[in-house]
């Protein structure tokens, strides 16, 4: 099977508003951490062979491996972002959406997850909350139409999105949304970006 494409949708600096911490600038650099933890994750896992950012975030952006292919956000909100993404993949390649509030994912529980998407034409990983999902993928990228935001698991099911058996205690299905997450997520064990922040 070729390699998967997987559009990041990135806010940087402006992202993770409900993040409860004292001081703004450390939530800035949370937001950023979060995400960079996560392409790392993506830019070693051996599934992947295409990876494109998107995102508003100037400074972010300049920092970016040259792997990376960066589109600007449309700012139009969350799935329009995506849909700029997916719009540069290869329609009949296999490709997913991955959020980068993952501190704790690890390229093994990645290249896992889309191992068994590879035997469903749209297919999702769920947060681990179950309301939300951290991942959708398609056997061809021109099926994946974005449905995220609340209660995005039930709205991608109903398109056809089969449910992966992901356990809870990976980092895949971690998202951080507050300093709760946050905790569990530092359980699992944290990328160096989200280490660092924090150290």
């Amino acid at each position: 099977m070729p390699a998967w494409s997987l559009v990041l949708p990135i806010k940087g600096a402006i992202g993770k508003s409900r993040l409860d911490v004292a001081d703004a600038a450390d939530r800035r650099e949370l937001a950023v951490a979060f995400a960079l933890d996560a392409l790392d994750a993506v830019l070693t896992a051996t599934s992947v062979g295409r990876v494109v950012v998107v995102t508003a975030d100037e400074e972010l952006a300049a920092g970016l491996p040259e792997r990376v292919e960066l589109m600007a956000d449309p700012r139009h909100g969350l799935n329009a972002a995506i849909r700029a993404g997916l719009a540069v993949l290869d329609p009949a390649a296999p490709g997913g959406v991955l959020l980068a509030d993952l501190p704790a994912l690890r390229p093994d529980e990645l290249d896992a997850a889309l191992e068994m998407a590879a035997q469903h034409p749209l297919a999702l990983v769920p947060d681990a909350a179950g309301t939300g999902s951290t991942l959708t993928t398609a056997l061809r990228a021109d099926s994946l139409v974005p449905r995220f935001g609340e209660g995005s698991r039930s709205a991608h099911e109903q398109s056809g999105h089969v449910v992966l058996a992901v356990p809870e205690t990976s980092g895949l299905r971690r998202d951080v949304d507050s300093l709760a997450d946050l905790d569990i997520a530092r359980t699992l064990g944290l990328g160096r970006h989200t280490r660092a922040v924090l150290d």
